[in-house]
């Protein structure tokens, strides 16, 4: 694999990969870093438009610093989420969701919290501004996957697989008014508790200030570092951001039934609540 030199050669691996479900087995030096990473990311994005898909928005990866050793990262990545990708959870909580892992290679649980931009944030905007510009905020499952073996990769091969995504479960949605205080949605959402459980057994527990300080932190910093990387798209309004787990990734297989248990506080981080989900 060390002939792939270009981000064009990179990414059309990638994405035979992505479609094929095969392990990919470049060496440390592919990608040779995040910036090639993300050229090569964006080559397969457009290329993915072109042919018909639809970006939903965005998912935020490694923003948990309590797993960097594991992964041996030190920093958050950025990818694409597709519309294809993405399930809404149905409102009647006795009607258990139902998501496919056909197609995904070592795929994991995250439990998150996602955002619905309402439009998009100023240039270099600040909380105040992000929090304006939110239109809901819902609990979620991100579905990860990796085509390294044993989820073994460096932050640029993680960037240009995917980020790592392939399906994404957003709960029910909480409307943020255009009113709500900014320290008291930081406040509600770092504090956020999260028990996870695999078939009824505690599995992890997590907080919201286990990802970079918080969810609005984590997704002022994703902002920052969109706006940073040459070509990227821009933002814009309905577009989601998911913004990195609150616990560990944890494998997942047909057959299983997850569901989590939420705590919060506040009129918005208050009304979360927990999500279930079986795979197949």
């Amino acid at each position: 694999m060390t002939d792939l030199k270009t981000f064009s050669d990179l990414a059309g691996c990638a994405e035979d990969a992505r479609l094929k479900a095969l392990a990919l087995d470049w060496p440390a030096t592919v990608p040779l870093d995040l910036p090639q990473a993300y050229a090569a990311a964006l080559d397969v994005r457009t290329a993915r438009i072109r042919h018909g898909d639809v970006p939903a928005g965005y998912k935020v990866g490694f923003t948990n610093r309590n797993i960097w050793p594991k992964y041996q990262v030190d920093a958050p990545i950025w990818g694409t989420v597709w519309q294809g990708s993405v399930k809404q959870a149905p409102s009647d909580s006795t009607n258990t969701p139902v998501l496919s892992l056909d197609g995904l290679c070592e795929p994991r649980i995250e439990p998150e919290i996602v955002f619905c931009l309402r439009q998009a944030p100023p240039p270099d905007c600040s909380a105040d501004e992000l929090v304006a510009s939110l239109d809901w905020v819902a609990h979620g499952f991100e579905i990860v996957h990796t085509h390294f073996a044993g989820w073994k990769f460096t932050a640029a091969q993680a960037v240009a697989d995917a980020g790592l995504h392939g399906r994404l479960l957003v709960g029910t949605r909480i409307a943020v008014p255009a009113e709500t205080p900014t320290v008291d949605l930081v406040q509600a959402l770092a504090g956020l508790q999260v028990r996870l459980y695999s078939d009824g057994a505690l599995k992890d527990e997590g907080r919201g200030v286990n990802v970079l300080d918080g969810p609005v932190q984590a997704l002022l910093h994703f902002v920052r570092e969109l706006r940073a990387t040459p070509g990227a798209p821009e933002l814009k309004a309905g577009d989601l951001v998911t913004t990195g787990t609150l616990t560990d990734a944890h494998p997942v297989a047909p057959g299983q039934t997850w569901h989590t248990q939420i705590e919060s506080s506040g009129p918005v981080g208050g009304a979360l609540a927990g999500l279930k989900v079986r795979f197949e």
